[in-house]
């Protein structure tokens, strides 16, 4: 985290199951000013998809980042943590439930990937500040979100044809995508989160488009975090050598 932040923000150590909602908005409105969105200016070749799995009702929660070679989305390795949260359910805060979790996820990985793409917003977001932001300003890392669905902005219906897209636009900005990722599917929600721009998250999120309608990163990370709370894999990091399940 950015030195001058630490005094008024809590650092990934810390708990963010103290915080009220009020404070919580302090933070993002801080962490936005070291938010870089910037074209990304390094090769590519590997990527994670990052996901939770939880229910509202129940402090469990099942992180997990699966890391893939890039362009090809091979399976390499993953990394699985438990943790629990008592921060609530609030959409738009979602990242001060999960980030603790994926941070310990994220820090088992040895070889960190080039890019996180996270199942939920980057600057798709009121405040700018979804889940992918917020990780990507903590760690300097970078970032984008694929959401399933909108937190902020107005969009036309992209085309019926997988690859189709139109640009979600909030308060004059435009703040992302919504991207048919399949034929006749609902589109996703695609946004940078940190250390890129809007077009780059655009041409990853499509290099990323597999048969399914959520990209190859975060289908593959939602799998792996419901077999890891559903008791078929190991908490811990993992190389794809030892699972059998891919």
């Amino acid at each position: 985290m950015p030195a001058d932040l630490i005094q008024n923000a809590p650092t990934p150590e810390s708990n963010y199951d103290q915080l009220t909602i009020s404070e919580a908005t302090v933070i993002q409105r801080g962490l936005i000013k070291f938010l870089k969105l910037n074209p990304l200016n390094k090769p590519i070749t590997s990527i994670a998809g990052a996901d939770i799995s939880l229910s509202v009702h129940d402090e469990a929660v099942y992180a997990g980042m699966v890391i893939l070679s890039f362009p090809d989305l091979q399976p390499v390795s993953y990394s699985l943590v438990k943790s629990s949260t008592t921060f609530p359910y609030v959409p738009g805060y979602l990242a001060f439930r999960e980030i603790p979790s994926l941070l310990k996820a994220y820090e088992q990985i040895p070889i960190k990937p080039d890019i996180v793409m996270f199942d939920g917003n980057g600057i798709l977001h009121a405040r700018r500040m979804g889940i992918a932001s917020h990780f990507g300003v903590l760690t300097d890392t970078a970032t984008l979100g694929c959401a399933k669905s909108k937190l902020a902005g107005k969009y036309d219906e992209p085309g019926e044809n997988k690859g189709d897209f139109t640009v979600v636009i909030d308060r004059s900005e435009q703040i992302g995508y919504a991207v048919r990722t399949k034929n006749n599917v609902k589109p996703v929600f695609i946004s940078p989160g940190n250390n890129m721009n809007l077009q780059d998250s655009l041409t990853i999120a499509l290099k990323c488009v597999g048969k399914h309608r959520l990209p190859e990163p975060t289908r593959r990370a939602h799998e792996m975090v419901n077999l890891f709370r559903t008791g078929q894999l190991e908490e811990g990091f993992h190389e794809v050598k030892e699972l059998r399940l891919f």
